[in-house]
């Protein structure tokens, strides 16, 4: 178990509360002296800490910025209990996918428990955990940048879609527990990483049943892999109503037809999973350049689709300037 900075402080006043004991205890302050170390130490240990940080943690910030947007009430992955989505998210979602009902989705849900772990994920917080997560991005600043070792020394590392590791090593690291995709950005995956499902339509959730059991979809928007290898204990589904509260409370985005990114909901996921977050791999090089660090030419993007791109940088640069999140542009 680790002991926060105060917890420490209240040992060693503790501890020197015992030595004045010895000498004091014939002075006139001696009994006011033992009321504040008996209050001190038992404020120290009784407090619930929200992580166990040394240098801090994302639920302690006071900054009222984040605060106003950050709720750690809404589940950033969907388990068999907290499945039920109401109205507004249920018409959003369905805009984002074409008419869908209520029912077609709650027969999704059923079959997809019965293949994939039914329990919710990574409600832990508390003052016994310090969860260090670095999101790793695509972007091309990361070649030559050499934080492989760096981005390894994290508990978590996040990737998202067909992001390649190896030949990469030194600098995107070697380390995967997570991999965010949709049925159309899908790699297989080894047996311990995660598999993040983005379910950006009904479909996406019934793909990921069938690709994990007998693989009769075999095409979504276009032709996707059928039979997907991964650990089924594993697979973990996002769920619809945080890629809403993403998409509404931190890019205040009203479009029904827009959705946020790939890379920021894994960096949102990041936030409400972890207790200190690192970014790697997001945005142009250092030549303004958009372009992914696996291509063999640095290809400039002219726009972000439905995505909106300028919101996120921003919501990217307000985190970062207020020390809620570290970012590593490379070099």
């Amino acid at each position: 178990m680790r002991l926060s900075v105060q917890k420490l402080v209240c040992v060693i006043i503790l501890l020197s509360a015992i030595i004045c004991t010895i000498t004091l205890n014939k002075d006139p302050y001696y009994e006011d002296l033992k009321k504040i170390v008996n209050i001190t130490f038992t404020e120290g240990f009784l407090r619930k800490e929200p992580c166990g940080c040394l240098e801090g943690c994302l639920a302690a910030t006071e900054d009222e910025w984040f605060k106003n947007r950050f709720r750690d009430d809404i589940p950033p992955l969907l388990s068999l209990g907290n499945s039920e989505l109401p109205d507004n998210i249920t018409n959003w979602w369905q805009h984002l996918q074409g008419t869908k009902t209520k029912t077609e989705y709650k027969q999704a849900i059923e079959e997809l428990f019965k293949v994939i772990p039914k329990e919710g994920h990574y409600r832990d917080a508390g003052p016994d955990r310090c969860r260090t997560c670095a999101v790793v991005g695509n972007s091309g600043n990361l070649l030559e940048s050499h934080y492989g070792p760096l981005i390894d020394n994290n508990d978590f590392v996040i990737r998202m879609n067909k992001g390649p590791v190896e030949g990469f090593e030194d600098d995107v690291g070697s380390k995967t527990t997570h991999r965010i995709m949709y049925p159309e950005s899908a790699v297989h995956l080894d047996n311990t990483t995660h598999l993040v499902l983005l379910p950006f339509k009904l479909l996406d959730i019934e793909w990921v049943t069938s690709a994990l059991t007998t693989g009769r979809i075999k095409k979504t928007r276009f032709k996707v892999i059928d039979k997907l290898q991964a650990n089924k204990d594993k697979v973990m589904v996002m769920h619809p109503t945080f890629m809403h509260y993403v998409h509404t409370t931190w890019l205040h985005i009203k479009a029904r037809r827009s959705y946020p990114s790939t890379g920021f909901l894994a960096l949102m996921f990041g936030l409400h999973i972890c207790d200190e977050v690192n970014v790697f791999g997001f945005g142009a090089d250092s030549r303004g350049t958009w372009y992914h660090y696996f291509e063999g030419l640095p290809k400039r993007f002219r726009g972000t689709g439905k995505h909106s791109g300028g919101l996120e940088t921003t919501a990217i640069k307000e985190l970062t300037k207020r020390n809620i999140i570290t970012v590593y542009k490379g070099w």
